[in-house]
């Protein structure tokens, strides 16, 4: 079983053990199949960059790993994302260190997982390009097409007031705007995700201006 097969085998049999995600089995198929789409991420990334493919690819699999430690209670459940990055790097190292990665390759992954979410870990390491391209695999996903429906879906956009739909499609662009100025890891990455962000908001900003003819008749058009 080659290093892929085993992460892939590892990082199931966590989730699959995970009390929350046997509750909620929605969040665990898309912690899952997150982690699937930002290893393929990771892979392009890795090929363009002439980068440690199965490196990355193993990295970005085990990213978010730690959702499926022990944050049972809802207040848990909702800080976990400040730490899950370095969460899942402690969860991580010791079946990593079963591969055959050797200990520096172990190391940078480890790295660059605890520092996918704020850019911190607790332990020391080197911001290298490929440590910082496992968050860029991540951000290549969060930032794709289904992160559109997710976001809306998330905000039950469907029953929110005309105006309060207006402030979240502004607040999402605005997001965007400041997103689009942010450095990745690699240039490729950086193509990929200014890609991915302009797209939404290019979906926003139509919603938006079909709001704009949705309280009225509109005369503005020219009558044939």
């Amino acid at each position: 079983m080659t290093n892929i097969r085993k992460t892939e085998a590892f990082l199931k049999e966590q989730f699959a053990g995970c009390a929350y995600f046997r509750e909620h089995p929605a969040d665990g198929e898309y912690r899952l199949q997150h982690s699937y789409r930002a290893a393929y991420a990771a892979a392009q990334i890795a090929r363009k960059e002439g980068l440690d493919e199965e490196g990355l690819i193993i990295g970005a699999l085990l990213h978010d790993v730690g959702y499926s430690m022990p944050f049972e209670t809802g207040e848990g459940r909702q800080n976990i994302w400040q730490e899950h990055g370095r969460m899942s790097a402690r969860l991580a190292r010791p079946f990593l260190e079963q591969l055959t990665l050797g200990e520096e390759r172990v190391q940078e992954i480890c790295y660059g997982i605890a520092i996918h979410v704020d850019g911190k870990a607790d332990f020391p390491g080197e911001k290298t390009a490929f440590a910082c391209s496992i968050g860029d695999a991540d951000d290549v996903d969060r930032f794709d097409a289904y992160r559109i429906y997710d976001a809306m879906e998330y905000a039950d956009f469907r029953n929110l007031q005309i105006e309060e739909k207006r402030k979240w499609l502004q607040e999402k662009m605005n997001w965007i705007r400041r997103r689009l100025g942010e450095k990745s890891g690699t240039e490729t990455a950086r193509q990929m995700i200014a890609e991915r962000l302009l797209y939404q908001q290019q979906y926003y900003e139509k919603v938006l201006e079909q709001l704009e003819h949705s309280e009225r008749v509109d005369f503005s058009y020219k009558q044939v």
